[in-house]
């Protein structure tokens, strides 16, 4: 088989998955948007179904992005206890982040750029200037204003590091994971967005000093 012609099965593989990925999507959008996880793990026949019934719905998350975060996280907290929620929680991140990263490495650089264009969150990540770094990545999954799974597929898509890639992920997304799982819903009124908003705008200068600082020696030194 000429190279031409594996580059040809390759592309039609890429649109193949890209399609059935994108059909399932469709027909399940209502039913997955409004997954009642509880339900699911109350229906569970013994505790070891009810856990892998939970990261089959993580597994989901991570190909179809459509189930909310924040609904998975809540339910898992609820029907287990804070430290075995959290430790279920925590497979399940790296689950998702792991299955979307290949994705986004199996559909290419390309398919991926175009698809994030459609959305808004998707065009922020276009827009940023991203690189492969521990550093870069932090920041990005610490704020919930970026979602998980399209920085994922980017990442992927554009062959990053992985193992940096992974740890900055896990270590910036747990936190709030931890937090949603303990405090459920009740997380907003012990963080109330303008209490957010004003620890971001304070950290505007403080970053822009110690850039300035930074600069200054970099300059002394050459």
């Amino acid at each position: 088989m000429s190279e031409k012609t594996k580059s040809t099965v390759k592309a039609l593989i890429r649109v193949a998955v890209a399609m059935i990925i994108f059909v399932l999507a469709v027909i399940n959008y209502d039913r997955l948007k409004n997954i009642d996880v509880r339900a699911l793990v109350e229906g569970s026949s013994s505790v070891l179904v009810a856990v892998l019934t939970i990261w089959g719905v993580y597994l989901t998350k991570s190909i179809l992005f459509i189930i909310p975060a924040s609904l998975i996280y809540i339910s898992t907290g609820m029907a287990f206890p804070p430290v075995t929620a959290s430790l279920i929680s925590l497979v399940g991140i790296i689950i998702e982040v792991t299955v979307t990263y290949l994705l986004g490495l199996f559909l290419g650089g390309e398919y991926v750029n175009k698809q994030l264009k459609k959305t808004k969150a998707g065009k922020k990540i276009l827009d940023m200037k991203l690189n492969d770094s521990f550093i870069a990545l932090l920041p990005i999954r610490a704020l919930p204003v970026f979602p998980i799974d399209f920085v994922s597929l980017f990442w992927g898509a554009s062959k990053c590091g992985f193992h940096r890639y992974f740890f900055a992920s896990v270590i910036g997304i747990m936190p709030r994971v931890i937090l949603f799982t303990i405090l459920g819903d009740g997380i907003y009124d012990y963080i109330p967005i303008h209490l957010i908003i004003k620890i971001i705008i304070i950290s505007i200068p403080i970053g822009a000093i110690i850039y300035l600082i930074r600069h200054f020696i970099k300059l002394k030194k050459m």
